[in-house]
């Protein structure tokens, strides 16, 4: 089926992509021409939103932090924010890139936000995953939301998953979409063709704050490290929509939201409501998180 045919069947959609690729470590030329030829497969098959891993334009396994100052660059002044942002207008689309970005003397792991009128803004992970802490400071930007006529996109950074808060503020914030550039690697007791931890957590993410939820992950091993692959596309309901990928191929994963539809669906029946049920005076931890510990 090609795109036009897409949108003929479904004229309501935004089709989103989640581009699954192998970044090596230190070769910025190469992973940026890679990644800008992946996306733009992801266009050419109907995608507006296109979503690339984590770090993919450096790779992930840093040997000191040396290394990663060197490799990083200044967002969005850099050589792959420019070129980025450059195939975003020129494609007409809105990109969300995992970069590493130097900030004065400062390291972030972050993702590039861009559309067809250029740079929106920059995301910076706020949970570091283990030798992260090492070579980059914990976010400093905070939970952003950017309004875009595609509807309104959030971003988060692979390990941000484990933590519920992140996508329960970002749905209170008004996000639909969240695009999540990831570097998955196997949790305890994984196996190589098992379930995968994360597409639990994203699954349930997505479904108890009805969020359309892009994961693109990066596929081989670098420096000892494996990388399990497996990207996907989680729709508002918690089904997956596409994906997931495969545990050591580049792919180009594509599905259709209607926004419209997620924001209602939040409303579960005539009584519950996703966000509208939440009883923060119980459990919020500024009201009444520590009361029972209290009374103990």
């Amino acid at each position: 089926m090609q795109a036009s045919d897409r949108y003929r069947l479904s004229a309501s959609a935004t089709w989103v992509a989640s581009v699954q690729m192998e970044p090596a470590i230190g070769a910025v030329a190469a992973n940026l021409a890679r990644s800008i030829e992946l996306v733009e497969m992801a266009a050419a098959q109907g995608a507006q939103l296109v979503v690339l891993p984590e770090l993919a334009n450096t790779g992930y396994m840093f040997e000191s932090r040396e290394e990663a100052y060197a490799l990083a660059e200044p967002v969005p002044e850099g050589r792959s924010s420019q070129a980025w942002i450059a195939l975003a207008q020129r494609l007409g689309i809105y990109l969300v890139a995992g970069i590493s970005e130097r900030a004065g003397g400062r390291l972030y792991n972050s993702a590039l936000v861009t559309g067809p009128d250029g740079y929106l803004g920059t995301y910076r992970k706020l949970h570091l995953w283990g030798d992260e802490n090492l070579y980059f400071e914990a976010g400093d930007l905070g939970l952003q939301v950017f309004d875009t006529e595609l509807g309104r996109i959030g971003v988060a950074i692979c390990y941000d998953g484990w933590f519920p808060e992140v996508y329960r503020r970002l749905a209170l914030r008004g996000a639909d979409i969240v695009a999540v550039p990831t570097n998955w690697v196997p949790m305890p007791g994984q196996t190589r063709d098992g379930a995968v931890i994360a597409h639990a957590l994203t699954m349930g993410g997505a479904h108890s704050n009805g969020l359309t939820v892009v994961c693109a992950d990066r596929i081989g091993t670098e420096r000892g490290q494996t990388f399990v692959g497996r990207s996907v596309i989680v729709n508002s309901q918690g089904w997956t929509a596409a994906g997931p990928a495969s545990v050591d191929q580049e792919e180009v994963l594509l599905a259709p939201i209607d926004v419209k539809a997620t924001r209602r669906a939040r409303q579960l029946n005539d009584f519950n409501h996703l966000l509208r049920d939440r009883r923060p005076d119980i459990y919020d931890e500024q009201s009444g998180a520590t009361a029972g510990l209290r009374q103990r």
